[in-house]
């Protein structure tokens, strides 16, 4: 059996979306799903004891609720829950350490579509070297809409000059498990005006993307080769990643960005693509940790 996936509830219409579209990842990877909430429960000397106890009900209640709604909807699901008593992100990222992938709800930018990424879910995504997917209650991750879960094609963006291979690998595979069509995405950036007028010499832009294209296709192969069923779309796009990946990913099942794994605390640990994605996205997102 794979790996379990984790779930964060805190209540939240968001964390139950994230939630049905986390059960339908369990069965389509036939693997357990494991429903967390954390809160650090805080009693001052005036707060009566029984304050603290009443949270850690409503926390039960609250995991009780969500299991038997999803077991309804999933008999065949396999599901666990567990409350934790401290600070959400450290205990969202213990029960992670032994997961597959950890599935978080995010709300909505105000009118603006995308994430909003609050300090839990940053720290969680910077501490966690395990898949990361957010999650918004749109139509497509309500408990109806499990059609739409294998129906949507998934979108990876790539980096030709760096190694992919963790990012390809997750894609890839949750291609397959979907039966779904794999966009794989490498953007780049006309050169800069140059003296000789170099960025608009359509000769010299030509070769530079044949050159791209050839790099492409070389980093897909040995995925190709190993995924033979999967439908693969391969593109070189000229302009900004994020926006030619927010484009592309519109109407995307799952969007798979990465980020660098950091082992330094010094520096950002969410690179500027990933970060614009989480913000701006319609559809669901995965962060894959790499080298």
């Amino acid at each position: 059996m794979n790996q379990r996936i984790v779930v964060g509830l805190d209540g939240s219409t968001e964390s139950v979306a994230a939630a049905h579209w986390a059960a339908r990842e369990a069965l389509l990877r036939n693997a357990p799903l494991h429903l967390v909430h954390a809160e650090e429960w805080f009693s001052p000397l005036n707060i009566p004891a029984a304050r603290s106890d009443l949270r850690r009900q409503w926390a039960q209640a609250l995991l009780l609720e969500a299991s038997k709604e999803l077991m309804e909807k999933h008999p065949r699901l396999d599901i666990s829950t567990e409350s934790f008593d401290g600070q959400p992100a450290d205990s969202l990222t213990s029960a992670t350490a032994s997961a597959g992938m950890l599935v978080l709800g995010s709300r909505g930018l105000g009118t603006l579509k995308g994430f909003v990424l609050g300090s839990v879910g940053m720290a969680v995504i910077h501490a966690v070297e395990e898949p990361v997917v957010l999650v918004r209650a749109t139509e497509d991750a309500l408990p109806h809409a499990e059609r739409r879960h294998l129906d949507r094609d998934v979108v990876v963006g790539v980096d030709i000059g760096r190694p992919c291979d963790a990012l390809l690998a997750f894609a890839f595979d949750e291609a397959s498990r979907r039966g779904c069509t794999l966009h794989a995405l490498h953007s780049w950036m006309l050169p800069p005006l140059a003296g000789s007028g170099s960025a608009y010499n359509p000769e010299a832009n030509a070769q530079i993307a044949q050159s791209m294209r050839t790099g492409l296709d070389d980093m897909l192969k040995p995925w190709r080769d190993r995924y033979p069923g999967v439908s693969l779309d391969a593109q070189v796009m000229v302009g900004h990643t994020s926006e030619q990946l927010l484009e592309t990913g519109s109407e995307a099942g799952l969007v798979v960005v990465g980020r660098r794994l950091r082992r330094s605390s010094i520096g950002t640990h969410i690179g500027p693509i990933a970060h614009a994605i989480l913000h701006h996205s319609t559809a669901p997102v995965a962060v894959i940790a790499h080298e």
